[in-house]
């Protein structure tokens, strides 16, 4: 449920397929107040992606532009009014600026 209030699952612009060479290796990061909070890759996941859809989709259908919340790098921690955050995919693919109110 953490990611499913209202404003709490903030997404970056859409990147398509195509520009990422590998998904099961790519970096993510979010810094709050320029202090890197959080750091992973998703070689790390302890699903690979193809395998997260493949068994998902026996649950439920899946359509093109679903989001999957699989969970996160460790870092997690409580954010305050005020705080700025910034998130990045890979190389700059995509990311993602915050103010929380």
């Amino acid at each position: 449920m953490a990611k499913g209030f209202d404003t709490f699952a903030p997404v970056s612009e859409f990147i398509s397929a195509e520009q990422i060479a590998n998904p099961g290796d790519l970096d993510l990061q979010l810094s709050i107040n320029g202090e890197v909070r959080q750091a992973g890759n998703t070689r790390d996941m302890l699903f690979p992606i193809p395998m997260l859809i493949r068994y998902l989709s026996t649950i439920f259908t899946l359509s093109p532009g679903d989001l999957i919340f699989t969970g996160t790098p460790k870092g997690v921690g409580p954010l305050s009014k005020g705080d700025q955050l910034h998130a990045t995919l890979g190389q700059k693919f995509a990311e993602l600026r915050v103010n929380v109110k």
